[in-house]
């Protein structure tokens, strides 16, 4: 009765059963026969056999829950899974290349940024669109596809990469510009500067020569003016004396009367 009651407390908890894949070393060869093993039948074995904490947190929460599955990993594509779907495939070089020299291409697009350039060739004779991204004249990347809106795509994205790659290029391209720009205004300026420079010792040995002249006027205009002095008083008294001398020579003269 004992031993009863303690089986039924065993199998009265919250553990449940769960299937275990089977050994490896079920499935062995048979040495003599060559024949494999029949599957043993799955292993019934508790949540707390299979996943201790799990078994815990279940027991704490009164609720169990089951085995999560695990998601197999994917392996990454090397191109995109819409450009594969579309039909887009990686272009040998050489065979562009070869198209290219035996003119078999016809350009629909055509972008260029410094060293980059993309182009949009339709193969006239297989109905096949090449994508070409080159470098310095040099093919580096092309794509080839059969329809004509996955090659626009393909060369709106070569065309991304290519703006991407020169943006480095079209900021050199400005800053040259810039300081150009800047070399010139300096020696404008400089010039500028050097005009008033000129300008400025001209216009001070003017004024140093305006201001001699007009300190020697001004000496002379004094010592003209001190002569005119000198001189009307001089005359001054040459007629007073001459005067004198007329009334002397008329006091010799005889008074004659009227008639």
């Amino acid at each position: 009765m004992k031993s009863l009651l303690n089986r039924r407390s065993v199998l009265s908890g919250p553990s449940h059963l769960v299937p275990v894949a089977p050994d490896s070393a079920a499935t062995a060869t048979l040495p003599l026969t060559g024949k494999t093993a029949p599957h043993a039948p799955p292993v019934a074995t508790s949540a707390a056999d299979a996943d201790p904490l799990a078994s815990a947190e279940s027991h704490a929460a009164g609720n169990p829950q089951p085995a999560r599955p695990v998601t197999a990993l994917r392996p990454v594509p090397v191109m995109p899974s819409s450009a594969i779907a579309r039909g887009v495939h990686i272009a040998h070089a050489a065979e562009v290349e070869w198209l290219a020299d035996e003119e078999a291409l016809t350009p629909f697009r055509v972008f260029r940024s410094f060293a980059y350039s993309v182009s949009l060739l339709f193969h006239a004779k297989e109905l096949a669109y090449y994508v070409a991204l080159y470098q310095d004249g040099s093919l580096w990347r092309a794509l080839k596809t059969a329809d004509l809106e996955a090659a626009e795509s393909a060369f709106r994205h070569f065309e991304d990469q290519a703006t991407r790659l020169s943006d480095g290029e079209t900021r050199r391209a400005q800053l040259e510009a810039q300081n150009e720009q800047l070399a010139r205004l300096i020696a404008r300026s400089e010039e500028q500067a050097e005009r008033m420079r000129r300008d400025l010792h001209r216009h001070g040995s003017q004024e140093q020569a305006v201001a001699g002249r007009q300190h020697q006027i001004r000496k002379e205009v004094s010592q003209l003016e001190a002569q005119r002095v000198a001189g009307q008083a001089h005359l001054n008294k040459v007629q007073r004396q001459l005067h004198q001398l007329n009334l002397t020579s008329s006091e010799g003269i005889p008074h004659l009367p009227a008639r």
